[in-house]
């Protein structure tokens, strides 16, 4: 199982994660950033389980994030 961790408090709104993984990523029209589909917010950060499937595009998106919030690994 995926697991995908999105810091997004410090998200800067950049975009690069929703063009490169488009089916885990939206940008929010309420403050601009960006929300982790299907995610649960724990604490400071928004955590999503996902099929391995999709793990090269969001590792990507993961190395793409100008910030660094974006966190890929396995459970």
């Amino acid at each position: 199982m995926l697991v995908i961790t999105h810091y997004r408090n410090k998200c800067i709104g950049c975009n690069a994660c929703v063009e490169i993984a488009p089916g885990q990523w939206k940008m929010s029209r309420k403050d601009g950033k960006s929300v982790l589909l299907g995610a649960q917010k724990k604490k400071m950060a928004h955590t999503g389980y996902f099929d391995d499937s999709v793990f090269d595009e969001n590792l990507k998106a993961a190395e793409a994030c100008p910030v660094n919030i974006i966190k890929v690994s396995f459970k």
